[in-house]
C-alpha cells in the first residue's frame, strides 16, 4: 500500500481514507511497459510522473504532452515561454483538483458506506469547476490565444463530469469555451489518435467514447434520461433520482396488487428498465395500474437502486407516475390492452409487416432500425472522413440507367377521374407525353448513378444516397419496389481501385456495427428466437479478412468442378454467359472462400451499357461483390470512358445515344477514367442482423400488390 504522505501528494485533503486513496492509486497506476513507452516518446514526460510505494502513477499532463507531440498541430504545447508555463500550472490544477477527486468519485460510486467521501469529493470537485469558469471569464482558451494541450486536458474532465451528471450549467464560461473546444477539429481528431490510447488513463478513453453522443450546453434537453444512457452509467447512477419516460414493454402486479413491476423501454436499447410502483410510495399509482398496460406510455420520476433480481443490475424506485397515454381497447373501446396488437407474445414477422405502423414497438424491428440508423451514419462518416462529396440526385428521370425498362412512370395525364378516352395521344395511338407536366415521359429513377457521374466528374469523388425504384414483379425475399441506393463514384481510378473501395467501406460498416451496435446483434444472436448464430463471428470476420478475388470465366469453371465432383448440386447448372444465381454466390463466400469473394470481368452481354469493354471484347470490368448469407451486396465497374464505344455500347443494348446526349458530354470534354459502385442499403441492413427477408429491415416495405401505409 503507498504511504499517506504520497497521497497528500495528489490530494490536499488529509482526511480521506488511506483505504479509498489506495482504491485511487490502484485506478491510476500505469504499466511498466506503458510507462517506458511514455518515456521513450518524450523525455520531458519522466518528470510528469510522479511516484508511490505501489509504482508508478501518470499525469494526465505528462500524456497530452505527447498529444502534442504526434500532432500536426505545432502550437498545442504553447506558442511562447509564458504560455508553456501556464499550460504546466494548469495542467496541475487539473491533475491536482479535478482529476484525481473525479478518479476518487468513481472508485466509491454505488458504495454507500462512502457516501461522505463521495459528497466530500464532490464539493472539492464543483469548487474547482467554479474556478476554472472564473479562469474563463475573458478567455477564449485556457493559456494562449489557441488550442493548447491543456485545453484537451480540460475539455476530457468537463466532458465526463457532465456525462456523469456532476458538471454546473450555470457556470456560463465553462460552457462557452467548452462549445468552442468541442467545435474544432483538432479536438476530435486528438482525442481519436490510436498511438495516445495506448497511453491515456481510462477517463479520457471513455470521454473521448461519448463525446458524439453528448452535447454540452444548447438550449435543447429531453429533461430525461434515456435508458440506454441509465443502463450504461450502472452503478454511478444509484442513488439518484431521474426522469424516465417511454412505453410499457410489460406490467405485472405482486403483493395482492400494492405492487406494479413495469418493464419500461423508450427505443434508445433493444433493453428495458425496471420500474417498481408502490400503492403506498408512487403517486399516480392507480393511474398506472388502470393505464390498460403493454403500450401505454409514462412518465416516472423516481429513484435509481440496485436491483436484488438477477439479469438486470439496477431498478427505479418510482416517487412518481404520470400516465401520458393509456391503451385504449376494451370490449366496448373502454382503457385495456386485451386488442392491443403488440401484446406481449411472439409474433411473427409476416404479421409484424401487417402492422407496419406498430412494429417499431417489438425488439426485433427496433433493433433492425438502430443498426439501420447506425449503417447510414457509418456510410456518411466513412465517405466524408475519405473527402467525398454528397450529391442528391434527382428522384424523377427520363434516363433508364439498367436499360431494363422495369421503371414507374410519373405522369399527371391520370387524375383520380381519368378515363382512357381522355388520355391525349398520338396519330399512332401512342400516349402523347408531350402535354404531360414534363413534357415527355419521366419515370421514377432506378440509379443516381448516371446523375451523379456528372458530378464525379468536375468534383472528382462523390457518392450518393437516396431512394430508388424498380417496377419488377418480383415477390422474392430479396427484392423491393422501391429501396435505397449507396452509390460512389470515383474519378482518375480502375476496377482495382473500385474494388479496393468496396472492401474497405463494407469493412468498415461492419466494424462500425460490432463496436457501436453491440446490445442489438446479441439481441439477434442470442435472444431473437429465429436470429442467426455466430452472427457477429461472421462480421468479425468480414472486418478482419481480405477478400477473396476471382474472375467470372474462373468462377464459373470453378461452380462446374465441384458439381462435377459430386460436392454440390445446383437448382441451375452455372454456364458461361449466363448470370450468377444467389446459390452460386453463397457457394463461392460461403463453401469454397468462407468470406467476402469479389468477382470481376463479366460477360458483356449480361452487364449495362455504361461499363468498360475490356480488350479481350468480351468482358467488361464489372465486379460483384459477394458475402455469405447474402450473395451479391455490391455491383460496381469501371466505367466506358470512350465515347464512339460508349454510343455503340448504348445502341446494342437498345437505348438511344441522342436520348443520353448529356451522359455522353462526359466523353466528350475532358473525359476520365473513372469507376463506381451501387449498394442496396437493405441488403446492408440484412447482412448486419441476420435478417432474411428484405421487408423486415425497412420500416414501410413497397411490394407489388402492396403499398398500405
Amino acid at each position: 500500500m503507498a504511504s499517506e504522505a504520497s497521497h497528500r501528494v495528489l490530494y490536499s485533503s488529509e482526511d480521506y481514507s488511506v483505504f479509498q486513496l489506495s482504491l485511487l492509486l490502484s485506478h491510476l497506476q500505469v504499466a511498466d511497459r506503458v510507462t517506458a513507452e511514455l518515456s521513450s516518446l518524450d523525455e520531458s514526460a519522466k518528470g510528469m510522473q510522479l511516484s508511490s510505494a505501489g509504482g508508478v502513477v501518470s499525469t494526465r499532463s505528462a500524456v497530452f504532452h505527447e498529444l502534442a507531440s504526434l500532432s500536426s498541430v505545432a502550437s498545442l504545447r504553447g506558442s511562447t515561454n509564458e504560455e508553456s508555463a501556464l499550460i504546466g500550472q494548469w495542467s496541475d490544477f487539473s491533475w491536482h483538483r479535478l482529476e484525481v477527486p473525479l478518479q476518487l468519485i468513481f472508485s466509491v460510486l454505488g458504495k454507500t458506506e462512502e457516501l461522505e467521501v463521495f459528497e466530500r469529493a464532490k464539493s472539492d470537485f464543483l469548487a474547482a469547476f467554479r474556478d476554472l469558469d472564473a479562469h474563463l471569464s475573458e478567455r477564449t482558451f485556457i493559456a494562449g490565444e489557441n488550442l493548447t494541450t491543456v485545453d484537451l486536458v480540460l475539455y476530457a474532465v468537463v466532458l465526463t463530469a457532465h456525462e456523469l451528471q456532476l458538471a454546473d450549467k450555470s457556470l456560463v464560461n465553462v460552457a462557452r469555451w467548452f462549445r468552442t473546444i468541442s467545435a474544432l477539429p483538432a479536438t476530435q481528431s486528438a482525442l481519436r489518435n490510436k498511438q495516445l490510447y495506448k497511453l491515456v488513463p481510462p477517463l479520457v478513453t471513455a470521454a473521448a467514447t461519448v463525446a458524439s453522443e453528448r452535447a454540452f450546453g444548447g438550449k435543447w434537453d429531453r429533461h430525461r434520461i434515456r435508458v440506454k444512457e441509465l443502463l450504461a452509467k450502472g452503478t454511478a447512477m444509484f442513488g439518484q433520482n431521474v426522469t424516465v419516460k417511454g412505453w410499457i414493454r410489460t406490467a405485472r402486479s405482486a403483493d395482492k396488487g400494492s405492487i406494479l413491476f413495469v418493464e419500461l423501454t423508450d427505443g434508445s436499447s433493444v433493453k428495458s428498465v425496471q420500474l417498481v410502483l408502490s400503492s403506498e410510495k408512487t403517486a399516480g399509482f392507480d393511474d398506472i395500474v388502470n393505464c390498460g398496460g403493454a403500450g401505454a406510455s409514462l412518465a416516472v420520476i423516481g429513484k435509481v437502486v440496485p436491483s436484488p433480481a438477477s439479469g438486470q443490475l439496477l431498478e427505479v424506485h418510482a416517487e412518481e407516475a404520470k400516465l401520458l397515454g393509456a391503451v385504449y381497447g376494451g370490449d366496448n373501446g373502454e382503457i385495456g390492452g386485451k386488442n392491443y396488437p403488440m401484446a406481449k407474445k411472439k409474433h411473427t414477422l409476416e404479421f409484424l409487416r401487417e402492422k407496419a405502423h406498430l412494429r417499431p414497438r417489438s425488439k426485433v424491428f427496433s433493433s433492425a432500425m438502430r443498426l439501420r440508423h447506425a449503417m447510414a451514419f457509418a456510410t456518411h462518416k466513412f465517405f466524408n472522413e475519405r473527402g467525398f462529396v454528397y450529391v442528391h440526385t434527382p428522384l424523377i428521370t427520363g434516363a433508364d440507367c439498367e436499360g431494363a425498362g422495369e421503371q414507374f412512370v410519373v405522369t399527371t395525364l391520370l387524375p383520380e377521374d381519368a378515363t382512357a378516352s381522355k388520355l391525349p395521344t398520338k396519330p399512332d395511338g401512342k400516349i402523347d407525353f408531350s402535354k404531360d407536366f414534363f413534357s415527355r415521359r419521366c419515370c421514377l429513377t432506378v440509379s443516381g448513378q448516371l446523375n451523379v457521374e456528372t458530378h464525379a466528374c468536375a468534383l472528382s469523388d462523390v457518392y450518393t444516397f437516396g431512394p430508388t425504384f424498380r417496377a419488377e414483379n418480383s415477390h422474392t425475399a430479396r427484392h423491393l419496389a422501391e429501396f435505397w441506393m449507396i452509390e460512389p463514384e470515383i474519378c482518375f481510378a480502375d476496377l482495382v481501385d473500385d474494388m479496393a473501395l468496396a472492401e474497405d467501406y463494407v469493412k468498415y460498416c461492419a466494424a462500425y456495427a460490432l463496436e457501436h451496435c453491440a446490445d442489438d446483434l446479441h439481441y439477434f444472436e442470442n435472444e431473437y428466437p429465429d436470429g442467426e448464430k455466430g452472427l457477429t463471428a461472421r462480421l468479425r470476420n468480414v472486418a478482419e479478412s481480405d477478400f477473396a478475388r476471382i474472375t467470372y470465366t474462373d468462377a464459373v469453371r470453378l461452380l462446374q468442378e465441384e458439381v462435377k465432383a459430386g460436392k454440390v448440386k445446383f437448382e441451375t447448372f452455372p454456364q458461361w454467359g449466363e448470370d450468377l444465381g444467389s446459390e452460386h454466390e453463397r457457394y463461392l463466400t460461403e463453401q469454397v472462400y468462407r468470406k467476402p469473394t469479389i468477382v470481376i470481368n463479366y460477360p458483356k452481354g449480361i452487364k449495362a451499357f455504361y461499363m468498360k469493354v475490356n480488350d479481350d471484347n468480351q468482358t467488361v470490368a464489372a465486379m460483384d461483390l459477394l458475402v455469405p448469407k447474402i450473395g451479391e451486396l455490391i455491383g460496381g465497374s469501371q466505367r466506358e470512358d470512350n465515347l464512339v464505344t460508349l454510343e455503340q455500347r448504348c445502341r446494342e443494348s437498345g437505348l438511344k445515344p441522342e436520348d443520353l446526349w448529356w451522359y455522353n458530354d462526359l466523353r466528350r470534354y475532358g473525359t476520365v477514367p473513372h469507376a463506381g459502385f451501387g449498394l442496396g442499403f437493405e441488403r446492408l441492413i440484412m447482412f448486419v442482423t441476420g435478417l432474411e427477408n428484405i421487408r423486415d429491415v425497412i420500416p414501410f416495405p413497397r411490394v407489388p400488390g402492396h403499398a398500405e401505409f
